[in-house]
This record gives C-alpha cells, structure tokens and sequence, in this order.
C-alpha cells in the first residue's frame, strides 16, 4: 500500500488511466452523427465553451494513451485508434463549420482601398481613383512588416482560437492533408468571391490579346487598382488567417497555397498575356503603369507568398515582370523605326505643324515622365546611325555626341535626329522653296519648345544639343526670310533707275514705273500665299513679321520718298504706287494666319 510519501501514490492507477480512457471514449462517440443521428448541434457553435473544452481534452486523453501499452486493452471492435478517427472525422467538420458561419468576409468594393494604392516607388504614376477612397466601415485593418499591406480579420479572434485548437489535435494525430483540404475548400470561394468583387475578370491569353486596344486600356487600368487590393488585402489577410490557424508558415504554407493558388494565376494571366502580345507604340505607357505596379507589388507577393508550394507563385510574378521589361525594351524600339519609316507624301497645308513631329514630341515627353523606370530597363544606346542609303542622302545630318548621356537619353535624342531626318524628307514635297523653310522652322521650333517645358526631357536632351536645334530652327527663319524676300527687296534697290552716274541727275520714270508694278505684283503674290501659310506659335509668329517689317517697311519708305514725286507728276500714279508705308505693315498682319486673304484685301489708304 502506498502511503503519503510514496512518489508513487501521485500516479494514477491502470485501472484509473482505462476509466478515463473509456470516459474519453463515450464523449467522442456522443457526438458521432451515427451514435446520435437527431442531435445535429455543433460542437463549436460558440453556446457551451465547456463542450469543445470537455471534447479536446477526451482527444489528448486518446491520444496519450496510444504511447504505452495498456495493461487491460479495449475491446478490439472500439479501440483507442478507431475512436480517434471518429474523432478526427468530427473535427474536420466542426473544421469546416467554423470556416463557413464565422467568417466575417468584407465586401472588398465598400472598403478604403485607397492606403494600399500608394507606394514609393508608383506614386508618380497612382492610378488609383480618390472617388474609391469610401468609409471602411469598422472592419479592423492591421499593420503588417510591410508598410503597404493592410489586413483584415477574416474571422473573429475566438473563432481563429477554436480553428488552432482543432487543427493542432489534427496534425498531431496525422491527419495535417485533411484539415489543409478542409480549410482550402472552406475559403477557396471567399477568395474566388474576392477576385470578382474587385473586377479581375477571367481572361484568356487569346481573350486579351483579341481586345481593341480601348478597351484593353481601360482594363489595365482597372487590373493595376485590383492587383494591388488582391495582394496588399486579399491575399495577405488570407495569409494571415493561415498562419493563425495553422500555428507556423512551414505548416501554414501548403492550405495557403491550395487556397489562393488559383486566384494568383488567374490574376497573373493578365499582364503575362500583354507582355507576350503584339508589340505596338501607343502601348508603351500601360506596359509601363503594368511593370510599376507588379514591380511595386513584388516585395508584397515575397513576403506574402513566401515559401513551400506557394513560392512558386512569386517565381511566376518576377518571370512576367522580366517579360514586361523586354516588352518595353522592344516597343520603344518599334517606335524608333515608325518613326523612320513613317512615309506619308501628302505635304501639310501651309508648312505647318506636322502630325509626326507633335505625336513624337508628345510620346517622348511622355518617356520622359517614366524617367525612373525607363533607366533601369533601357541598358543599351541606339546604333545612332541611318541606312548607308539614307545616309547619302542627307551629308548634313547633325549627330550629337552621346558618349556622356545615358542610354535612355541616347534613345531620346536619338528619336529627335530620326525625326529630322523624316521632316527634311517631307520639306521636299513642297514646291516653293521658302515654304519648305517655314515648314522645317515651324517644326523644328515645336521640338525646342517641348524639350524646354518639361525638365526631365531637357534634362536628358542636354543644353547642349538643345542650343543646336534652337540654332537650326533660327537659321531656317533666315533661309524662309531670303527665299521669300529677296527677290520683293531686289525691287526697291536704286540700280538702273538714274539715267546718270551722278545722283542729283534724272530719272528714267519708265523704269521707275515698272519697278513699282514688280513690287506690287510681288508684294501681291506674297500676300495671296503667305496669309494661307500658318505658322501655329503666336510668339513665332508675331517674331516672324516683326522681323520681315523691319527689312521691308524702312526699305519701301525710303524708296516711296526718293521716287515718289517722279510718279504723282505723272499720269494715273494710283497704277504704281499701290500702297502706303501703313498698307504694308497693315497687311503684314494677315502673314501666316493659315487663311486665303479676302477677295477684296485690305483698305489701302493710298
């Protein structure tokens, strides 16, 4: 008999530890579905904390009574074993119970999704819509490691608490598989009810590649706003809960896998089917919003989908944003050479602005604006040089050095030259040679003027080649200025008019006459074609007359005071002298309106 001080007295007898057993026993099988078909209540229905506190421990007691051998063994038609997986069974559903009544899931489109659309790295470029911004309501969002994840309580802290208790007795008695398949079947349909929520439709490769660019447009936009709730929330509070009820991430890794898997690919086919689509210039900038904001997301996807069967989810993730870099790569490339080859032969009305030159220079202030990413992708300069044809054609072609500019400087400055070069062609298909001028000035001035309104462009470009095109544009106004002029000013020069070397001495009226009928008619046919050429610049253009004023005006005054009287003494002097010093200027005014003159022309004043 053991007495008080008998260590042994402390330690139940077998006959103790096989009543407990069977104790253990006839609670688990009370809750048997088949034992007791009419009592249909769950264990863990949150009415009776006593009941799932009584039936966990009855599985420990199990449990531990599988180590030794008992002295007195249970009947071979109920052991230890059996009611153990009867026990499992019920578990599994109480398991799946809990997943289904206690989870809270949000509706994703009422929350403020607006503090997970702000990172370092897009917030140039956010395209998230600030109408979003709504009240989140008084689910709680908590904090993770990484500042851009917001997480939600999928499920209530007590309910996560039961969930634990009832997968830990799950692995522990070897049935880990099942409870991942009870918890991934159980919220696979929250997340599936997620994704359609935030709009991320389920496209085909061939689906996206088939849409009109407009509508794939406005789909990247809509992608990039629920990629980002799909990670920072969705996929993170999802991991989180995993790793609540799971205890660890090695244990927590293969239900979360299972669980969101799916999703991930079906929102990861999106960008993967515009990175290996056709190519084509006007789609640079999406494919560049889309590398920002899968690059911006991809220390979110590591962090969430960080190892085990999930990992391979942030392989895809980095192999696709490696395919949208080279898609930006290429299509900036396809510009480059649509621009070369860019061949219509139709001249524009008036020497204006060229379409080409105003789509280029807006396209690549738009490059300019994605300055930080087009760095880190554009490794290599262009090859900087024309067709050996081409070449030939065009001896005066300006390279810039571009030893000290960064490749995707180069680029730019690059995509200007080839610009020139195209306009130069297209100046050609005008007759008149002072046009041509006007046409190569009036575009040439828009590249000086969209390079010196955006400071990232400029930047790039350099003050240095900025000079040489400024240079060029003014160089091409003096050349309009004497193929437009010369031959107007050639008719005020007092040559052939005195009959004499001496000054003082006589006029040869008939070749003053006809030196006022050239004037006239060359000032005519200067103001019937050059009111209908436009130059689009106000600035430029007021620059432009001012400086025609200043050479025609004091020339033609000059002119009217020596000769003049010679005329008026004359017979029918209005034939001659057409205008007025004040007609003149007052005609200048029509210059470049890119308007015929009126059929009647200006009053003169005579």
């Amino acid at each position: 008999m053991a007495g008080s001080g008998n260590p042994e007295a402390a330690s139940p007898s077998p006959v103790t530890v096989n009543a407990e057993v069977e104790e253990a026993e006839q609670l688990i099988l009370r809750w048997d579905p088949p034992a007791s078909p009419s009592d249909e209540r769950m264990i863990f229905d949150g009415a009776d904390r006593a009941d799932a506190e009584r039936y966990l421990r009855a599985i420990d007691h199990l449990r531990r009574s599988l180590g030794p051998p008992s002295p007195a063994p249970a009947s071979p038609s109920r052991s230890p074993m059996n009611t153990i997986q009867i026990a499992m069974a019920r578990l599994e559903d109480e398991f799946r119970n809990l997943l289904h009544s206690r989870s809270a899931d949000p509706d994703l489109e009422s929350l403020d999704l607006g503090s997970i659309s702000i990172s370092s790295r897009s917030s140039d470029h956010d395209l998230s819509d600030p109408e979003d911004e709504t009240d989140g309501g008084s689910t709680r969002i908590a904090s993770r490691s990484t500042s851009s994840i917001r997480e939600i309580d999928l499920v209530p802290p007590d309910a996560v608490q039961d969930l634990r208790s009832i997968a830990e007795r799950m692995v522990a008695a070897g049935y880990a598989r099942e409870c991942a398949q009870a918890y991934s079947s159980a919220r696979k349909g929250p997340v599936d009810l997620g994704l359609r929520q935030l709009g991320v439709e389920r496209l085909s490769i061939g689906d996206v590649q088939r849409l009109e660019w407009e509508a794939l447009e406005a789909k990247i936009r809509r992608w990039i706003r629920a990629a980002r709730a799909c990670v920072r929330l969705l996929f993170a509070s999802e991991r989180r809960l995993c790793d609540l009820v799971f205890g660890t991430p090695s244990s927590a890794d293969a239900p979360f896998a299972e669980t969101v898997k799916g999703a991930a690919i079906q929102l990861l086919s999106f960008p993967e089917a515009i990175s290996i689509g056709r190519r084509s210039p006007e789609k640079l900038f999406k494919i560049l919003d889309l590398h920002d904001a899968l690059s911006d997301l991809l220390p979110d996807i590591a962090a969430i989908f960080r190892s085990g069967p999930a990992e391979s989810i942030y392989t895809q993730a980095a192999e696709i944003l490696a395919r949208l870099a080279e898609a930006a790569r290429g299509t900036l490339s396809e510009f480059e050479n649509a621009v070369l080859r860019e061949a219509s032969r139709i001249p524009v009305p008036g020497g204006t602005l060229h379409p080409l030159t105003r789509y280029v220079m807006n396209y690549i202030s738009l490059i300019s604006d994605y300055k930080p990413t087009l760095n880190e992708l554009i490794v290599t300069k262009p090859s900087a040089r024309f067709p050996a044809e081409d070449a030939a054609d065009h001896p005066d072609i300006n390279f810039p050095d571009l030893e000290n500019r960064t490749p995707l400087a180069s680029h730019l400055i690059w995509i200007i030259v080839v610009l020139q070069h195209n306009l130069e062609n297209k100046a050609n298909l005008y007759k008149d040679a002072a046009l041509t001028h006007l046409f190569l000035m009036n575009n040439l001035h828009y590249i000086v003027n969209k390079v010196k309104d955006s400071p990232d462009l400029r930047e790039m470009v350099g003050d240095e080649y900025l000079k040489r095109l400024t240079g060029k544009y003014r160089q091409l106004a003096t050349s309009y200025q004497r193929a437009a002029w010369v031959k107007i000013l050639h008719c005020l020069r007092d040559e052939g008019i005195h009959v004499s070397g001496s000054f003082s001495s006589g006029v040869s009226k008939s070749t003053l006459r006809e030196r006022f009928k050239a004037f006239n008619s060359a000032f005519d046919e200067a103001y019937r074609t050059q009111a209908a050429w436009f130059v689009p610049d106000p600035q430029l253009r007021e620059e432009l007359r001012i400086s025609i004023s200043e050479k025609l005006l004091p020339a033609y005054r000059a002119f009217l005071g020596r000769f003049r009287h010679h005329i008026e003494s004359g017979r029918h002097p209005e034939m001659y002298i057409k205008y007025s010093v004040e007609d003149l200027e007052m005609a200048l005014l029509d210059f470049f309106e890119g308007c015929p003159p009126s059929v009647h022309g200006r009053k003169r004043s005579h």
